[in-house]
């Protein structure tokens, strides 16, 4: 059932199918939608790797995005767990 928040359930569908979060899969199939999958796909980040980054500088990005958990995780257990938001 098509929902009016998701602009492309067909592509959301295949990235929850995949594993995806609710999140990730919804940003994904909105942004394709809106812009193209191909631009989307070659859309980089400006940030440095994760992997440089400080295990405070980690905590405070996975507290701002909402992971649970993150308290007892480690710095690459972070690092995953943002990868995979």
């Amino acid at each position: 059932m098509p929902r009016a928040q998701i602009k492309d359930e067909k592509k959301y569908q295949s990235l929850r199918d995949k594993g995806e979060s609710k999140e990730k899969a919804a940003r994904i199939a909105n942004a394709s939608a809106s812009q193209g999958s191909k631009k989307v796909g070659r859309k980089g980040g400006k940030s440095p790797s994760y992997d440089d980054w400080s295990k405070d500088e980690l905590m405070r990005r996975a507290r701002e995005i909402g992971i649970s958990g993150r308290s007892s995780m480690n710095k690459s257990e972070l690092v995953k767990a943002l990868r995979n938001h």
